[in-house]
């Protein structure tokens, strides 16, 4: 049902879980652990799945939080449940405990961060769009203005669309190239004339290097190619699948944790 992160295990004030699609009660293509609020799905099976994820990190469902994920650089700090429409953005800080924060994702770059020392914890989606335009360091900063340090900051990567699955077109290829040639290193060919294989782990964990945090970890997992534990929007849409499931990774510090 869930994947930990040995680099976030280890610490007594911290809960997290990337969890796969496995163990939940939606069907079809959203089968079984579905926990995307904005999928198609039906609104209380998706109400089920995340029940049964705020259980293991044993939260209340309400303190299960998440935002109107839009591939933006913008990250909120969050304090208590919303009041009303969630807050669009793309990252999350907290130092409250109990709060759990839970991104979702089915191929794009889900992140918890931690500063255990302080008592900070963030999270993070980040495809392509969103971690060439910043929301990496906007969580970084979100976090430091908690009273998070940088250098103390231990982040993970979850599971997310690998290299080898992850064809993008020439016009791709001259957005990244054309703000920063160093960013040619994660391109190599594609099967196709023109297009390319880009790596969005590899550039995630770039951005974090540069940004001086701590510690990066990735856990090499690749949504697209594992279809029995993830969900995948590229493979759905390879199928022709009129929607897909999405997975939720989160992050909690415990109540003893202040």
């Amino acid at each position: 049902m869930f994947i930990e992160a040995p680099e976030l295990a280890s610490f007594p004030n911290l809960r997290h879980a990337f969890f796969t699609r496995q163990g939940g009660v939606s069907e079809g293509i959203y089968a079984s652990l579905n926990g995307g609020l904005g999928s198609s799905d039906d609104p209380g099976k998706v109400a089920e799945n995340r029940r049964r994820m705020a259980e293991r990190l044993e939260v209340d469902p309400a303190a299960l939080i998440s935002v109107h994920q839009v591939h933006s650089a913008d990250a909120v700090i969050v304090e208590g449940s919303w009041n009303g429409e969630r807050p669009r953005a793309d990252g999350m800080a907290t130092s409250v405990p109990g709060i759990a924060l839970g991104i979702t994702t089915a191929d794009c770059g889900p992140l918890l961060f931690a500063d255990p020392q302080a008592s900070v914890i963030g999270a993070a989606h980040a495809g392509w769009r969103g971690a060439a335009t910043g929301v990496l360091e906007s969580t970084i900063e979100a976090m430091e203005r908690l009273g998070a340090r940088r250098s103390s900051i231990v982040a993970v990567l979850g599971p997310t669309i690998s290299q080898a699955a992850y064809e993008v077109g020439p016009d791709f290829v001259e957005r990244l190239t054309g703000t920063d040639t160093g960013n040619e290193q994660f391109f190599r060919p594609g099967e196709r004339e023109g297009h390319a294989m880009f790596d969005l782990p590899g550039y995630i964990g770039m951005r974090l290097e540069a940004a001086g945090i701590g510690t990066f970890a990735n856990s090499g997992l690749c949504t697209y190619s594992d279809e029995e534990r993830f969900f995948s929007y590229r493979r759905t849409t390879h199928r022709s699948e009129l929607d897909y499931g999405r997975l939720i990774s989160a992050i909690v510090l415990t109540p003893q944790s202040r």
